[in-house]
């Protein structure tokens, strides 16, 4: 993160507070960091496409929607890992996937719609690859409000 400039590091710290509920969001933060709209567009998009930001984009608390999260694993032949991947990866209900060193290798989120979309969704995906999908419904939830200084 060396070649940054202070003013896309701001701009990345910036981006993690909350955005104003506006028409033009991104006009309230370029008038925080004393740029143009554009710029904090254009920049934005820079800092997404050379992977400074790796996502960007709103965080919706689905059981407040009446939907539901599950942490979710499996454990995948290293010879089939990236078959599976792009199984599982397929669908529009996980949010997140990551690769351990366990036996356990393939970790992910689901986020669905309704709480019977958890099962239904961890049934597809063992149809599919024909490996079990260990499900780790949430117990209590706990906010630690992370943020990545720049």
């Amino acid at each position: 993160m060396s070649d940054l400039s202070q003013i896309d590091r701001d701009l990345i710290n910036t981006l993690q507070d909350d955005l104003s509920l506006d028409s033009r969001p991104f006009a309230t933060v370029a008038d925080k960091l004393g740029i143009s709209e554009d710029d904090v567009l254009e920049r934005t998009k820079w800092l997404k496409e050379n992977g400074y930001l790796t996502r960007f984009g709103p965080f919706f608390d689905a059981a407040a929607m009446g939907g539901a999260f599950c942490l979710c694993a499996m454990a995948v032949p290293e010879d089939k890992f990236e078959d599976v991947l792009t199984k599982v990866n397929a669908h529009a209900e996980v949010a997140h996937n990551y690769e351990r060193a366990h036996r356990l290798n393939m970790w992910f989120v689901l986020a669905t719609e309704t709480p019977d979309g958890i099962t239904a969704t961890a049934d597809a995906i063992e149809r599919e690859t024909g490996i079990t999908v260990h499900c780790f419904p949430k117990l209590q939830e706990f906010y630690i409000g992370f943020r990545v200084a720049a």
